[in-house]
């Protein structure tokens, strides 16, 4: 049976300020290296509108700007492979630096949630389960995080291959293992030096955020390390 490998943490420099790689090239570079399929999880946090000056920005429009490196991304792939929209979020409130991998949004849902940044692990959680979405703490265990309440997670990454942190994956895993979460795996790609470090092989292929969310619950997958 032939697997099908996904990205499932991968930034473009279109949208976040800390990638250093547009989705125009990364995408051509994923292709190439035998990818089947990528989930674009550009940062939606306070400091994605810092650098660029865009704080006082309807919220309409911030959403616009986030959108910008997922559709690059599907615009590049052409159809070649399936491009599904996530995103790694982090909320104003004092819960440290925390970062949340979800998987299953809609452009509709992000449109029509200008309360998201102020909310926090506890009431996105709620939300997402309503909207049928998958939160997993991303790099729970790397220098600045805390450790979010396992009660409002569906999983962790327990592997992340970003080379320029140590995001202790084995404690990670340990973890998720402790409260029977599921799991994930991504490159955490910002540098062309982070290309297929990490991701997800499916039984099948995946082309929408539905059957994305399908498989996951499953636990239909093997975690690339």
């Amino acid at each position: 049976m032939k697997k099908h490998l996904y990205e499932m943490h991968f930034h473009t420099k279109n949208t976040s300020n800390c990638a250093n790689v547009k989705a125009e090239v990364a995408v051509e570079e994923y292709i190439k290296a035998g990818y089947d399929g990528i989930v674009v999880t550009d940062h939606l946090s306070p400091s994605t509108y810092m650098k660029y000056g865009r704080e006082l920005l309807p919220w309409k429009k911030k959403v616009d700007f986030f959108l910008r490196g997922y559709k690059a991304a599907k615009k590049t792939a052409n159809g070649r492979i399936p491009v599904l929209l996530g995103m790694e979020l982090r909320f104003r409130t004092s819960e440290g630096d925390n970062d949340y991998l979800v998987y299953g949004i809609t452009e509709e849902f992000l449109y029509n949630t200008p309360e998201l940044l102020n909310m926090n692990s506890k009431t996105f959680y709620e939300l997402a389960q309503k909207n049928g979405f998958l939160v997993f703490q991303a790099h729970p265990f790397r220098v600045g995080m805390k450790v979010t309440n396992p009660k409002f997670l569906d999983g962790v990454e327990i592997f992340n291959g970003n080379p320029r942190h140590n995001s202790s994956n084995d404690i990670a895993e340990m973890w998720a293992k402790k409260y029977d979460l599921m799991v994930t795996s991504g490159s955490d790609y910002h540098e062309i030096e982070d290309l297929g470090t990490g991701g997800i092989w499916f039984n099948k292929q995946i082309n929408d955020n539905k059957a994305l969310v399908e498989e996951l619950l499953k636990k239909n997958y093997k975690i690339k390390k």
